[in-house]
């Protein structure tokens, strides 16, 4: 019973450990100081900065957690967790502005950058392949007769006579389908850059050349998502899980619900670092 009752407590431990490191790090400022975060941060953590720095472009560009490695997540609990946040905050900020993460940016944003506009073929140039296509049917039709047995040559001749009907209706002047693209093809490489713009368009606004800005939407996100937080909501216990006993909170998504296990006083100082950092962005 001893044993099951602590499996429980290490459980809880453990998921309050990962509920807290998840919501410092997926509000997107997970930093420190530069000397600090050398000489006592890291050592809490238990990596080098070098991990840090990644874990930092991980979630500031993904924007999720990337929290793998971190060896002594326990010692962030006996510390006073609104300190901890702002410095973990006052880092992101100067991470942010790197040359290194600047580069992650950028490559990110080129990875994600639209194709070409599609090129909408001429009718000329329709028609040209169209006959291509229909003399090759032919040319392979008669290869196949001419090495057709008894048994199938009467397959294979037909064959080649659609084989031949195909081409003739290609090469003629009037054939329906040619003269249908003619028709449309104007409005078809309109449409297909049209759409191209709007995909470029789309592009910018997600990825813009300030790449404060991109941080900034992901900042604004946290605070919306931890808006109204009622840290004194009622817990119960059943079969070894916390469920909230108002039913609407239980139905709130799961980065309202780490917030709420982070606790008042994380994710307010947290809110108010994003909100200071917002306003600086321009």
């Amino acid at each position: 019973m001893r044993k099951k009752l602590l499996s429980k407590l290490i459980t809880r431990l453990r998921i309050c450990i990962a509920a807290f490191i998840l919501v410092l790090l997926s509000l997107f400022l997970f930093s420190f100081t530069v000397q600090k975060l050398k000489d006592d941060f890291l050592k809490q953590l238990g990596i080098s900065k070098a991990e840090a720095d990644g874990k930092i472009t991980s979630s500031l560009l993904s924007g999720s957690l990337d929290h793998y490695g971190i060896r002594n997540l326990k010692n962030i609990l006996v510390n006073d967790r609104a300190a901890v946040v702002k410095d973990i905050a006052t880092y992101a900020k100067q991470y942010a502005n790197s040359d290194a993460f600047k580069k992650e940016y950028a490559a990110l944003k080129e990875r994600n950058k639209p194709a070409p506009a599609q090129k909408i073929d001429t009718p000329e140039e329709v028609r040209a392949n169209l006959i291509k296509m229909a003399k090759e049917y032919v040319a392979s039709s008669e290869t196949s007769l001419k090495n057709a047995t008894p048994q199938t040559q009467k397959i294979f001749t037909e064959m080649l006579d659609a084989a031949k009907k195909n081409l003739k209706e290609a090469e003629d002047p009037n054939n329906k389908t040619i003269k249908m693209w003619a028709q449309n093809y104007e409005e078809m490489k309109k449409m297909t850059q049209q759409s191209w713009e709007n995909s470029m368009k789309d592009w910018e606004a997600k990825y813009p050349a300030n790449h404060l800005l991109y941080v900034k939407v992901n900042l604004q996100a946290f605070l919306d998502a931890t808006e109204g937080i009622d840290f004194s909501a009622s817990l119960y216990d059943k079969n070894g899980k916390k469920y909230f006993v108002n039913k609407e909170y239980e139905r709130k998504d799961s980065r309202w619900k780490m917030a709420f296990r982070a606790g008042k006083d994380a994710v307010e100082t947290a809110r108010a670092f994003a909100s200071q950092w917002i306003s600086e962005i321009k």
